[in-house]
């Protein structure tokens, strides 16, 4: 074998450039049509996740009026307080979780399942006067969380922005591509922008350098965001329905309708449902039952659940408590006997299945509570930055686009040319159903229909049918 590489033949060369070329306009034109779709859903979801992102704080101090309250005595007993609570209520509600406070002196939080849905109620510790009435659902952080994953539209606007999610993670991923440096380029414009050029070229850098540094954080967040859509978490059931890896029940809910079908919130079918009918008493001594959960020392908030109705599926005869700490690893849930209130029962989070386990490591670092304030940091420069992706992209295209078309980059003659690209939106497609289906429903509205309407064609930038 010779030791002088052979030099290729300058038309060989030449070929390699232009495929290259022609890939380079594939991969742009898929990254055009993903962000034209899926920006106006990008600033919605990273608006109201970042928002979401500091829950426990926001919340903290919304009820700061109902905490450190003035006792002269000592707090009224949990059965107490949950009768005034019942009296206050509407007719027909029930107790639903009783809320375990570490502060003698906070308002007992009562949850109350009631026919418009659950209901807060704050009660005086020592006078056993509610204090306020909150429907959880008119809560700022559960009204924002609703947009975030629904759109205020239910199970539709799942779907949306489970499509938007899908139209996301092409956009980041063609993204990508387009950022790997080309012709010798220098970190200037790759690794930070040069805001000394001004004009496009500034919104260029702005858009390709923020894209790269967030890249990572962003498609962690939608991946992570998957469990709780509505047809990829479906499908994923019936995968692991079908390899036997299908937990009893899972500690997210693909939508505000699941909430209350015995998963929100890793709440089981036993604990989701009162036995308590209007202004009754607890079949067991509610007060036994706090009085041991206060030794236990979970991580807050705890919550105690009374038995369930008997008869049916969804009967239990026992109290369960359970940690619903934002930080789910350190979830943990137990029954407890009616009789004595001694544990019976323990589910921590090792004690999950591996699956259930990722995802739910994937859940409290999406949700911004894994690790603490650097977590909620991480979560909100990754929103702020798809906010500015999003700004630059819109000001890039309306700054190139010529008047009366679209202004897409050229559709390909040489379809070889983007064979890769194509093949691995289709792999995208394949992971992330709605992603897939739209593919299809796109490519057969735009063959069927828009190539044969001529201003339609003109303004998409579509060949005619031949």
């Amino acid at each position: 074998m010779s030791a002088v590489a052979e030099t290729p033949p300058a038309g060989a060369e030449d070929a390699r450039h232009g495929r290259a070329i022609l890939a380079h306009r594939a991969v742009w034109r898929w990254h055009f049509y993903a962000g034209l779709f899926c920006i106006p859903f990008v600033i919605i979801l990273s608006l109201t996740g970042a928002a979401y992102l500091f829950k426990p704080q926001v919340e903290a101090f919304l009820d700061a009026p109902y905490d450190h309250l003035v006792i002269e005595g000592g707090p009224r007993s949990p059965e107490a307080q949950v009768k005034a609570a019942l009296a206050a209520a509407p007719e027909g509600s029930r107790l639903r979780f009783y809320e375990v406070r570490r502060e003698a002196d906070d308002a007992a939080r009562i949850i109350l399942s009631t026919p418009d849905g659950p209901l807060i109620a704050f009660v005086h510790p020592e006078a056993n006067v509610v204090l306020g009435l909150q429907r959880e659902a008119d809560r700022p952080m559960e009204v924002i969380k609703t947009i975030h994953g629904e759109l205020l539209m239910g199970d539709r606007g799942s779907i949306l922005v489970e499509l938007a999610a899908g139209w996301a993670v092409v956009m980041i991923l063609t993204g990508l591509v387009l950022w790997v440096p080309r012709g010798g380029r220098g970190p200037g414009g790759v690794i930070w922008p040069r805001l000394g050029l001004g004009g496009r070229l500034v919104w260029r850098d702005l858009h390709a350098v923020t894209g790269f540094w967030i890249s990572g954080l962003a498609l962690f967040l939608l991946l992570t965001g998957l469990p709780w859509t509505t047809v990829w978490n479906d499908a994923f059931k019936e995968v692991r329905r079908a390899t036997g890896t299908l937990a009893a029940s899972q500690e997210w809910s693909s939508g505000r309708k699941a909430d209350g079908s015995g998963e929100h919130g890793g709440h089981s079918v036993a604990s989701a449902h009162s036995a308590q009918g209007p202004g009754a008493t607890p079949a067991a001594s509610l007060d036994r039952m706090a009085t041991s959960v206060a030794r236990l020392d979970l991580p807050p908030p705890v919550l105690i659940a009374p038995p369930a109705p008997g008869g049916g599926w969804r009967s239990s005869p026992v109290w369960t408590v359970r940690s619903e700490t934002p930080n789910r690893p350190q979830r943990v849930v137990m029954t407890l006997d009616p009789a004595t209130g001694e544990v019976t029962g323990q589910e921590a989070f090792g004690d999950k299945h591996p699956i259930d386990q990722a995802i739910g490591y994937g859940i409290a670092a999406h949700e911004g509570q894994l690790f603490g304030l650097a977590n909620q940091i991480l979560g909100l420069v990754a929103a702020t930055g798809l906010v500015l992706l999003s700004i630059s992209g819109i000001v890039m295209w309306r700054r190139r686009g010529p008047e009366g078309v679209l202004g897409a980059p050229e559709r390909l003659t040489n379809l070889n040319a983007a064979r890769g690209v194509g093949l691995a939106i289709i792999g995208l497609g394949i992971f992330m159903p709605v992603l897939g289906v739209s593919l299809i429903v796109v490519a057969l509205a735009e063959l069927m229909v828009l190539r044969r309407i001529p201003r339609v064609r003109t303004w998409l930038g579509l060949d005619p049918v031949r």
